[in-house]
């Protein structure tokens, strides 16, 4: 009885891995970005040691309309509510794994009350370690051609290439009308692996399914160029960062 009882108390007194808040804007992407992290614990951790995890969820029309204003301040304003609202039910670190609210996150993180994971420098870096030089870019249009990615890989002399005028209209339509909605048709594949061809020919030597439904395309194989799923990516750096004093 006393063995069993300094079992449980030694158990009890190790350091706990951290809570961690996600805060959820694509509510597909969110989901499978929750799959991701969960199935990387199970891969890598013990049960007792797979840490506690909370989800926020504002409507993701409220982001859109901001975000197609231009009103990054709003953008923020959101992702400030949604971080406190995890901070207030325990959380201790928080992420988002939606590629499109990334440019606001400057604007959040000082008066954040609970750290932020910065989802492009985890990418950033990972592409860096990966030694890739010229990296093409899948997402919304405002991610293919914004800013947050560009300066993020820039910094470390990797060039970020976004797809042809018309091929960024194809990506986008794929994504709005299939992938947020959790599916890709054949067809769309196809589409998508064509412009991943293309980008090879103009000289990338590896892609960024920058969009958190990205499960749905790299899980599909079929790639002509290494892949870098930003989801996964997060997912993978989040649970480091939440278990690397437990135990």
């Amino acid at each position: 009885m006393t063995s069993e009882y300094g079992e449980h108390f030694n158990n009890r007194s190790r350091a706990l891995p951290k809570h961690i808040g996600m805060v959820g804007v694509a509510s597909i992407g969110s989901a499978l970005c929750y799959r991701h992290l969960f199935r990387i614990a199970g891969q890598t951790l013990p049960p007792d040691q797979h840490p506690p995890f909370s989800v926020f969820n504002l409507p993701w029309h409220r982001y859109l309309e901001a975000v197609q204003r231009d009103d990054w301040r709003a953008v923020a304003a959101l992702l400030h509510q949604s971080a406190e609202t995890l901070a207030a039910i325990g959380a201790e670190i928080c992420f988002t794994p939606d590629n499109m609210v990334q440019y606001a996150l400057p604007l959040v993180t000082r008066s954040s009350p609970i750290p932020w994971v910065n989802m492009a420098e985890v990418v950033a870096d990972s592409v860096a370690s990966g030694g890739h030089r010229r990296v093409g870019i899948i997402g919304t249009s405002i991610v293919m051609s914004g800013s947050t990615y560009q300066a993020h890989l820039g910094v470390k002399g990797i060039h970020i290439t976004k797809p042809a005028p018309d091929d960024v209209s194809t990506i986008e339509r794929i994504i709005l009308s299939e992938l947020a909605f959790g599916f890709i048709s054949e067809s769309a594949l196809s589409e998508l692996q064509r412009i991943v061809d293309r980008m090879g020919e103009d000289g990338c030597d590896a892609v960024l399914f920058g969009c958190s439904e990205a499960a749905l395309l790299s899980e599909r194989g079929g790639w002509s160029l290494p892949t870098y799923d930003s989801s996964v990516l997060v997912a993978r750096e989040v649970l480091r960062l939440a278990t690397e004093d437990a135990g």
